[in-house]
């Protein structure tokens, strides 16, 4: 282990940007852009934002203060994600106290693409920012906003038997006929829960079901959030500056995108939390990573330590 004077000097001499800028471009080493097909995961994009708690007040977090009147800092990690990689696409470190709102002017996506999100970024510059880009975006409607019905379509049986009680076109906003922006609700019954949602969306031509599904897919990035939460060490931070507690997020974030290659790589189904122990014990072993992970019995038994014939010795012996 590096020495925690070695470590400070490094966080002091080096801004979190070079890690950040680390982690973008492995991400396009390991996921390059392609030409997009039609089918949905292809096409789906998520983004939202996790909180993670901090020792002291080094970033102010969010909240009120509890009753001893110290409030903790908190960073907040707002992240974009494909369906299809399970892996942050676009990370941005803020304070905790930071609105998400600002996350969109971040967010940029070619013409074609789905995209699903939480309430706390909705805005109806929003809506009429992807429907003039050709993306489809899929949300919850929120209670407060001010909506005229324009007229209710058909449900078919079958989109009924998929939960969908209503399918109405809608213009958002309380302005003026002319700036209202054209939208589309969808009322939905989950029979597992009982719970009605509410869905607004720019798109017209999907299924009611299909909008469902679409925002039910946005659950993937709670997935992702917990699962950067338990295997790294996010709880606790060898430094105490803005700058070193953003580098340590970023390595984290580094060491989950090559862990996450390595299990694309590899053919045999391995939890992520058992591949990424399996790599951690075996990270001075002399052996091909990728074949052990696919059959670890075989190559153990044959594990043989290599045997260095132009090592000169120290000793004449």
């Amino acid at each position: 282990m590096p020495r925690r004077s070695t470590l400070a000097e490094a966080n002091q001499n080096r801004t979190e940007l070079f890690f950040a800028d680390l982690y973008h471009r492995l991400y396009a080493y390991f996921y390059p852009d392609s030409r997009m097909d039609k089918s949905i995961d292809h096409r789906l994009f998520i983004f939202d934002s996790t909180t993670i708690e901090l020792f002291s007040e080094v970033m102010q977090g969010v909240g009120k203060k509890p009753v001893n009147g110290r409030r903790k800092g908190g960073v907040k990690a707002h992240v974009l994600t494909k369906a299809d990689e399970d892996v942050p696409r676009f990370v941005y470190l803020t304070p905790a106290r930071r609105n998400d709102s600002f996350f969109t002017d971040h967010v940029h996506l070619p013409a074609g693409s789905i995209v699903t999100y939480d309430r706390g970024y909705v805005s109806y510059t929003l809506m009429n920012k992807w429907t003039k880009q050709g993306v489809t975006g899929v949300t919850r409607l929120r209670v407060a906003w001010m909506h005229q019905i324009v007229s209710s379509q058909e449900i078919s049986d079958e989109e009924k038997n998929n939960g969908i009680l209503s399918d109405e076109l809608i213009l958002l906003g309380g302005k003026p006929v002319t700036q209202k922006i054209p939208a589309r609700k969808i009322v939905y019954l989950d029979k597992k829960s009982g719970k009605q949602l509410t869905f607004v969306t720019n798109n017209t031509r999907m299924k009611p079901s299909t909008i469902a599904g679409v925002y039910k897919r946005r659950w993937q990035i709670e997935c992702l959030f917990k699962r950067l939460k338990q295997n790294y060490p996010l709880k606790y931070f060898l430094g105490d500056s803005e700058n070193a507690i953003k580098i340590q997020i970023w390595c984290s974030l580094i060491t989950d995108i090559l862990i996450k290659a390595v299990k694309d790589k590899v053919k045999r189904k391995w939890s992520f939390s058992n591949i990424a122990s399996m790599i951690r014990l075996h990270l001075m072993t002399y052996i091909h990573l990728v074949k052990f992970l696919q059959t670890p019995e075989n190559i153990l038994r044959l594990y043989q330590h290599p045997i260095q014939e132009n090592q000169l010795l120290l000793f004449d012996t």
